[in-house]
């Protein structure tokens, strides 16, 4: 933990600004997973870059070194939710894209999940507080979901969804 008068940034912006086609690409992920604004598209793009950078800093170990750092990178990744199997690959590693780590987001859980009609309306409840996890009150869209947690998300006790929820009429 830093001092928190000395906050970093968890993002890096693109290198070039003008690309027709990443521009393009980057409205069409903004669109489909409700994001704010490319900055938050951009913490995504850092999050796979950071994770891909340990990957391939792994190839350059020695064998019995790699073996352990990328048990305990893909036991991580897999806890995260990132990867689908806990016998992964270096080579499954540096195969995953920003959307693998978008669809790991609160926002897009909720939505997937049915508690939200909308990937907008999901942002909606989870920053006015209807949204919980294991009952605890989460007001962050962006919350990265670990698998343990993915089960437990719900609406807050104290949200006027929740009794909805209770007396078994829909949303």
């Amino acid at each position: 933990m830093g001092d928190p008068k000395k906050s970093r940034k968890t993002w890096e912006r693109p290198g070039h600004p003008w690309i027709k086609e990443r521009l393009a690409e980057e409205m069409e992920l903004v669109g489909q997973y409700g994001l704010r604004n490319k900055r938050e598209l951009w913490k995504a793009q850092t999050i796979l870059r950071t994770i891909r950078t340990r990957a391939r800093a792994l190839l350059s170990l020695p064998e019995a070194d790699r073996v352990a750092r990328e048990r305990t990178l893909v036991k991580k990744l897999y806890d995260v939710g990132l990867i689908e199997s806990d016998k992964a690959t270096i080579d499954d590693i540096l195969g995953l894209t920003v959307r693998n780590v978008l669809e790991r987001r609160l926002q897009t859980i909720v939505y997937k999940k049915g508690l939200a009609k909308t990937i907008y309306e999901a942002r909606q409840l989870i920053a006015h507080g209807h949204i919980a996890i294991a009952g605890r009150r989460v007001k962050s869209p962006g919350k990265l979901v670990a698998r343990a947690e993915e089960g437990l998300i719900s609406y807050a006790p104290t949200s006027p969804y929740y009794v909805k929820q209770v007396s078994g009429s829909s949303v």
